[in-house]
């Protein structure tokens, strides 16, 4: 027999008078580009206004958890989205980006309390970066908007502290 819960909290995809900040890697620009195009659509698809989206370029996906700390910590957003492509190489250098910009950029959401998304992605090769940024595997900009979209307002509704 199933118990009953008392209250069942979820976010909505409705974006309007969510504000947003967006750091994007400039390394590998071509790609990420299309994945900030993707995120801006997805936040106006869903109600926001691209008046409430600011965009930060960082030199490259390393750079990104201290832009991602500072637009987080200014109280000016309600959900921030961190875009960047790393590309495997002959070196272990992309997974050691990569792990390091996942651990910040989590310990940031948690320090400040705001939604703090991950949408770099990590590719093995080019064609993995091609297919994330908007072909066949869709735009991971889109989904890590719409995870912002939902978490900013699944946050509002959760009971406890508000900063």
């Amino acid at each position: 027999m199933k118990k009953e819960v008392k209250r069942i909290f979820e976010g909505t995809l409705e974006a309007k008078g969510i504000k947003f900040a967006i750091a994007c890697a400039r390394f590998n620009e071509f790609f990420v580009s299309k994945l900030l195009d993707g995120a801006l659509d997805a936040i106006v698809r869903h109600g926001g206004r691209a008046d409430d989206v600011d965009v930060a370029w960082v030199p490259g996906s390393l750079e990104l958890p201290i832009a991602v700390q500072r637009l987080a910590e200014s109280g000016s957003y309600d959900a921030v989205i961190a875009l960047g492509v790393v590309i495997q190489g002959a070196t272990p250098h992309a997974g050691l980006i990569n792990a390091e910009v996942a651990k910040c950029i989590a310990q940031t959401s948690l320090k400040t309390g705001l939604p703090v998304i991950n949408g770099v992605i990590a590719a093995n090769d080019i064609e993995q970066a091609i297919e994330r940024s908007g072909t066949k595997a869709g735009n991971k900009g889109a989904d890590a908007a719409k995870t912002a979209i939902e978490m900013a307002n699944l946050l509002k509704n959760l009971p406890g502290r508000k900063k």
